[in-house]
């Protein structure tokens, strides 16, 4: 293996510290752009959420920046836009992610506030209603939108009812609905704290002092309630395919969302999964899927697969947008591509393509800070190692057409594989 290149971030240019109450600190100098962003998580998504209140750990994520023991709603918001400052919070289904950006010299600013909306939100009444009240509107626009559809009708397919993954981050209109700002503040008192939280810092500044500013605004905090970190199990797999349908009256266009369980983010076979799905659907125009079904057969308006690649077992999937009598044409021609590519080794010209796509778009992924911020919070949160990067390109020109082939056999199986469509009836329905 070739020893570290010195020009991007490694275990020799990466400033990392534990807190005493947890929280990992990582800070990388880039003295290039005269601004800093924060990246991090902690333990506090969906997976701690109970089904029938679903939705209420992106909820509280989202209501974080309303107002604080010591700020309200304007004194948060207008402090961070006197510096030019964004700050903002997201749930997942493992974590709360954060992120932000200033000027360096505004990083202490930056620091106090995601400090403080962290450990003291109250949730007004009044914003946490009109949060609900765009959670709702957006659930109820996107249950007409048949690509959402698709995706949902797919995951609730593939994951059973007591699996975290059966359910969207965004909960339901039933259960956003009932969600009330006491459940917010028992959450938020129940789950929220510093054990497991990582913190990013990239940019102009100096580690030290860095360092020095996220120990002032998080070094104190303590939550002894702050439950074990939970994990997704592996669900069952499906003994054969399923084929859920949605029937949204008045479309033109039928989606298709096709899904396996693929593999976790630390599977030894997620690279060569990840290389796999590439020839698959993703390089070029879409891979061999936007190849075969959009240009050649005219099938698709768009066509591509993806794998999730988290902290659990999320889904490989395909996803194709098509017209309503030809679903099924598209659906086999998908199948087709399927199959080649868990029968066959892939060309050595495929698998050279997709080696020099993934090593050349790593260097466009850490022209900003906000890139080489994302990229070291993934290496601390996956534990791939701080030389991850270092040794990216060995890794992934080690992979050979075989690995390929042993990693689709392992997660494509069309015969367990959910089909989910969702769109008019079409005439071959």
């Amino acid at each position: 293996m070739t020893p570290p290149n010195e020009s991007i971030p490694n275990a020799s240019n990466i400033a990392r510290a534990e807190l005493d109450n947890g929280i990992t600190l990582l800070v990388y100098e880039n003295a290039a752009v005269q601004s800093v962003n924060l990246m991090g998580s902690l333990q506090a998504g969906s997976i701690y959420e109970s089904p029938v209140q679903n939705g209420l750990a992106s909820l509280a994520a989202g209501a974080l920046k309303t107002g604080t023991v010591s700020r309200d709603f304007d004194a948060i918001h207008g402090a961070l836009e006197d510096v030019g400052a964004d700050l903002g919070f997201r749930g997942h289904v493992h974590k709360v992610g954060l992120s932000g950006k200033s000027l360096a010299e505004d990083l202490g600013l930056l620091l106090q506030i995601a400090a403080d909306t962290l450990r003291q939100p109250v949730f007004p009444a009044e914003h946490v209603d009109r949060l609900r009240g765009e959670r709702l509107t957006w659930l109820q626009y996107s249950n007409y939108d048949s690509r959402y559809r698709a995706a949902k009708a797919m995951r609730e397919a593939l994951y059973p009812d007591t699996h975290p993954y059966h359910y969207g981050t965004y909960g339901s209109d039933d259960t956003i609905a009932d969600l009330r700002v006491d459940d917010l503040k028992n959450f938020h008192a129940a789950h929220f704290g510093p054990r497991g939280m990582i913190l990013v810092i990239v940019g102009a500044v100096d580690a030290g002092e860095a360092m020095g500013l996220a120990a002032d605004a998080f070094g104190d905090w303590r939550n002894p309630e702050q439950p074990a970190v939970e994990q997704a199990a592996e669900p069952a797999a499906n003994s054969e395919a399923r084929r859920p349908q949605v029937f949204l009256p008045g479309k033109t266009q039928s989606d298709i969302c096709m899904g396996v369980v693929g593999p976790p983010r630390k599977a030894e076979d997620y690279l060569a999964a990840q290389l796999a799905n590439s020839v698959l659907g993703e390089f070029g125009m879409m891979g061999r899927i936007g190849k075969s079904v959009r240009e050649e057969k005219g099938l698709a308006y768009y066509a591509y697969s993806r794998v999730g690649g988290g902290h659990g077992p999320d889904p490989w999937t395909i996803s194709a947008g098509v017209n309503p009598d030809n679903v099924e044409l598209a659906i086999g021609s998908i199948v087709e591509e399927i199959e080649r590519l868990t029968s066959e080794t892939v060309t050595d010209e495929d698998l050279a393509d997709n080696q020099s796509y993934f090593t050349g778009r790593m260097p466009l992924r850490l022209e900003s800070n906000e890139g080489i911020a994302s990229n070291i919070h993934s290496m601390e949160s996956f534990d791939l190692g701080m030389d991850y990067l270092a040794h990216y390109e060995d890794m992934i020109y080690r992979i050979t057409k075989d690995d390929l082939l042993r990693a689709a056999r392992h997660y494509l199986r069309p015969e367990r594989m959910v089909v989910a469509v969702a769109g008019p009836v079409g005439s071959d329905s």
